[in-house]
């Protein structure tokens, strides 16, 4: 049964990444008056969320009422699943995502990526990384907040895998806040190395900006554990609430998406 179960979602997956595609197309006609492609990403992130409600394994919620960061702002959040994009895209805001540049790759996917304005990125190739890290900046320069998974790839266990610098050395060189956020359930959603879907509690929260200001390139290592610890103690606020047969949050916890 979950063969078949899964199966379907993955029709389901890819029927709506078709037709969402094919609805995000015609925005393109906004980019003249919306230079920071919010209507575009947005339609993008919709795409995911649909993808998400009709999945007959998942129920994913944002737990809390996330405050929107400010405009330059760097998102981090640790890294469970690939089910993860699916229930970040529930935040109530637009972020431009770093990913890597085999799922641009992907047909109607990763052409929505492109026209949501994500950023590819050659894992191993320093020129790329760098060539990344500049249109990281020019988003945030537009004010854009941009969203990275820190650990660079999926977590096979609960131990979170150790952060990579970019993120950080982004956020100082740019003056952007940092903003963790923390994932728990995902890792039974989807599991790495699986193409079955599992039933899955999700959650995702948001923590408390941490401020750049005065900070240099010698403060990286500090950032990284001031974000790492606060995406701990996040995700083991969530882990009680996202266990198998744990009664779901009240409605409240919730957030709708827009």
């Amino acid at each position: 049964m979950n063969a078949l179960l899964s199966i379907y979602a993955w029709l389901e997956t890819g029927l709506v990444a078709v037709v969402g595609f094919c609805l995000q197309a015609p925005l393109v006609v906004t980019w003249p008056f919306d230079k920071r492609k919010v209507i575009t990403g947005r339609a993008f992130r919709r795409i995911g969320i649909t993808a998400a409600q009709l999945n007959p394994f998942w129920k994913f919620a944002v737990h809390g009422t996330p405050t929107p960061p400010k405009p330059r702002t760097v998102v981090v959040s640790n890294h469970e699943s690939n089910a993860d994009p699916f229930i970040i895209s529930l935040l109530p805001w637009e972020m431009k995502w770093l990913g890597k540049a085999s799922l641009f790759k992907i047909p109607f996917v990763g052409w929505s990526m492109w026209l949501a304005g994500d950023i590819p990125v050659r894992r191993g190739e320093k020129d790329s990384a760098q060539e990344a890290m500049n249109t990281c900046a020019r988003w945030l320069d537009k004010g854009m907040p941009i969203m990275i998974f820190p650990e660079g790839t999926r977590s096979k266990t609960d131990e979170l895998l150790p952060f990579k610098d970019g993120a950080f050395r982004l956020a100082i060189e740019q003056g952007a806040d940092v903003l963790p956020m923390a994932v728990s359930g995902t890792r039974r959603a989807l599991p790495k190395h699986s193409w079955r879907f599992a039933p899955s509690r999700a959650l995702v929260t948001v923590g408390t900006p941490i401020s750049t200001q005065g900070m240099t390139l010698d403060d990286v290592e500090r950032l990284k554990t001031m974000a790492r610890e606060q995406i701990l103690a996040l995700r083991a606020s969530l882990m009680p609430l996202t266990s198998a047969g744990m009664t779901p949050p009240e409605p409240q916890d919730a957030v709708t998406p827009r």
